[in-house]
């Protein structure tokens, strides 16, 4: 059996599926509460680099902070290392749910993108 370490929030009906399709699938999982314990800094850029997207997919472009902070505009002037303080600062800028084996990392919830990756 596989452990996964899943970033979610348990009120979210997107994270709520993802967690259920997994332990489906047999997986054992280590949840972590994104919104009370954001991934770190170092943590997140390792997140980032190993799911080989860009990292304004790890922003939760439709949350009410991301809309509230209008990054819509500012993202395109800040560094990398501002964004990632930005989503490590609040987790309610990252999109969820992130799933990851160590090796391999998804971002959100689709079940053909998890069928590809999670599947057994």
């Amino acid at each position: 059996m596989s452990q996964l370490k899943v970033y979610q929030y348990p009120k979210c009906g997107t994270c709520r599926n993802a967690v259920k399709w997994l332990q489906n699938e047999g997986h054992e999982l280590e949840l972590q509460n994104i919104f009370e314990q954001p991934p770190e800094n170092e943590e997140l850029a390792d997140l980032i680099a190993k799911s080989g997207l860009e990292l304004k997919k790890f922003f939760n472009t439709s949350g009410e902070v991301y809309k509230e902070m209008n990054l819509k505009d500012k993202l395109p002037d800040l560094s990398d290392e501002e964004k990632i303080e930005l989503l490590s600062a609040n987790g309610r800028l990252i999109k969820r749910p992130i799933v990851t084996d160590g090796r391999k990392v998804t971002v959100g919830f689709k079940p053909e993108l998890y069928q590809e990756a999670w599947q057994k």
